[in-house]
């Protein structure tokens, strides 16, 4: 994990750790005050319980829970924005897979700040380890939890099948810290959070 980290911080990002999920929540609340806030479809961020603390200081937007017709649009364009990792490399490399992009443009473009919320679990080998986990252990289980028609669904390996169902169009990889963006930022929990 210590090379991990040392690889993030080399590659621009910073890095924040905790070991528990309570206290990385207290930490971003206290953390994010009077903003716009995306947040990015997760199971990770899920986990914490932080959206309804994060409304009442700030104008929070979250696909998982809103369903209006510009939610993604606006997470897309808020200031701050939260998500998590399909996969973190021991080069330091974020990776993220995703059916709509959303995710993936919010989590490159100018923002004041791009936080990525990451159990050990998520921690992987080198570069190709980090992209099977992503493929066939993140992708197929959050097909699974989205109720996706897909064979990953199904067996929990990627196919790289054509379903409409498919969650897996495009991919991420931050070799380092996007230029327009003032701080990217790993709040990395030791314990087992999401895929």
């Amino acid at each position: 994990m210590a090379d991990i980290i040392a690889n993030l911080k080399k590659n621009g990002f910073t890095v924040t750790e905790f070991d528990t999920k309570e206290a990385a929540a207290d930490y971003l609340v206290g953390s994010i005050h009077g903003k716009t806030v995306g947040m990015g479809g997760s199971a990770t961020l899920g986990t914490l319980d932080i959206y309804d603390r994060l409304k009442k200081d700030n104008t929070v937007y979250w696909h998982s829970v809103d369903n209006g017709p510009d939610v993604c649009v606006n997470e897309v364009n808020a200031q701050v924005f939260l998500t998590s990792a399909n996969a973190v490399s021991e080069e330091g490399y974020i990776l993220n897979i995703d059916g709509r992009g959303n995710r993936l443009a919010a989590s490159s473009m100018k923002k004041e700040r791009v936080i990525f919320v990451v159990g050990q679990n998520k921690l992987s080998g080198p570069f190709p380890e980090a992209l099977e986990r992503a493929r066939n252990v993140a992708s197929p289980m959050n097909a699974r939890r989205l109720g996706k028609k897909t064979p990953c669904a199904a067996d929990g390996v990627c196919h790289d099948c054509h379903s409409p169902d498919r969650i897996c169009n495009a991919l991420l990889v931050l070799w380092g810290k996007t230029m327009w963006c003032d701080s990217m930022e790993v709040v990395l929990i030791r314990e087992d959070l999401g895929f």
